[in-house]
């Protein structure tokens, strides 16, 4: 692997940046309309921090989103979208669209008048991108895409949504990856809620591509280098979920810590017995142990070294997703009763903090990648 120096101690640039983020999220709160919240973020130009000057971004990197997204988990109100429209879309447009793609979408989503949606997970397939059936095949200028999706963040907010399909190689006749710009009204494009328990304000949706025709211009990137830009947009996913699992921990935590301080049982606040206390060290020492992965995938990531960041992102992911699940679950033990009641608003995140260990790539298929990746032992499948 390709070692890339990074510092372990933020710039005053990024500290400001993390300030004036958790600023915003003080002011909305966990009760706060995402959308105002998002509105916000862009008019500020938090949601472009990534994305080129020149097309309206902040000119930074994985980095800087991936601290403005975990400040605002932190704050009690993440943007999940951030995860996949300016992260996933807006990184995969700046990396290898058009000129004319990226004026077209990447101001839109780096101040928020334009919002992009994902689709790779399919009902048979899940995230495998060598098994997903969605094709598209050209008929002239044009592409005709056919195909199911699921668990599609946001589609009833996007304004398109990039979809990972299929084409067949000439030359061999394999089936390759490749990444269409296809728009919320385009004929035979079809959605579906999916009802999900999780208390989110992002909608879940089922797509169905049915003979959707898109001009030749719609295709991201080169044809032939699907695979590569695929994975361009894979690990600052990757990264991206560390960090709204990092912003939800933290969140939870400071909620105990706050009640273990006030909450007093015979004479002494609880969080003076180590009952209590430990277990919470316990979760703010492995969420801190995450964030320094998470921000050496962002690092290696932003440096241009795909491979190495692959792998840190990988194990960020789920380094953060375990120390959340965990986390959030000590909060909640720490406040009792309490920690079950709408009031104290630690519930709803039982159910969250899961997400972060199932997608967008399970815990197993992680272990999975880092023993035959990094550890060269042979696939089991």
């Amino acid at each position: 692997m390709t070692t890339t120096a990074t510092t372990l101690i933020e710039s005053e640039e990024l500290r400001d940046l993390r300030a004036a983020v958790a600023a915003l999220g003080a002011k909305h709160g966990p009760d706060a309309d995402p959308t105002a919240v998002w509105a916000e973020a862009g008019k500020l130009g938090y949601l472009g921090v990534n994305l080129p000057e020149e097309y309206g971004g902040g000119g930074g990197g994985i980095t800087e989103l991936s601290l403005v997204l975990e400040e605002m988990g932190a704050a009690g109100c993440p943007q999940l979208m951030m995860i996949v429209s300016p992260a996933i879309c807006g990184t995969v447009i700046a990396r290898f669209g058009t000129e004319e793609q990226k004026r077209r979408w990447l101001p839109g989503l780096a101040d928020a008048s334009l919002t992009m949606a994902f689709g790779i997970t399919e009902p048979d397939a899940g995230s495998n991108s060598h098994r997903i059936t969605t094709t598209a095949r050209r008929d002239g200028d044009e592409w005709v895409l056919n195909g199911r999706k699921v668990f599609v963040s946001g589609v009833d907010i996007a304004d398109a949504t990039l979809i990972v399909g299929r084409t067949e190689d000439a030359r061999t006749g394999r089936l390759k990856p490749c990444l269409f710009i296809v728009d919320r009204d385009a004929p035979g494009f079809g959605r579906r809620h999916i009802e999900m328990e999780i208390d989110a304000a992002e909608k879940q949706f089922e797509l169905t591509l049915d003979d959707v025709r898109l001009p030749a211009d719609r295709l991201v990137g080169d044809e032939d280098a699907g695979l590569l830009q695929l994975f361009a947009g894979l690990n600052p996913e990757r990264v991206m979920t560390a960090a709204f699992a990092l912003g939800m921990g933290r969140y939870a935590l400071a909620k105990a810590v706050t009640y273990a301080k006030e909450r007093t049982v015979w004479k002494a606040p609880i969080g003076s017995h180590q009952a209590i206390a430990h277990p919470l060290a316990q979760a703010h020492i492995e969420l801190e142990l995450a964030k320094l992965m998470m921000q050496r995938a962002a690092a290696l990531y932003d440096a241009g070294d795909d491979f190495g960041a692959g792998e840190a992102a990988n194990m960020a992911k789920y380094a953060a997703g375990e120390a959340c699940v965990r986390a959030v679950d000590q909060a909640v033990h720490t406040l009792g009763g309490n920690g079950l009641t709408r009031e104290y608003g630690l519930a709803r995140l039982i159910t969250g903090a899961r997400v972060a260990r199932i997608a967008p790539v399970s815990r197993e298929m992680i272990l999975n990648f880092v023993s035959h990746s990094s550890l060269g032992l042979p696939k089991s499948y």
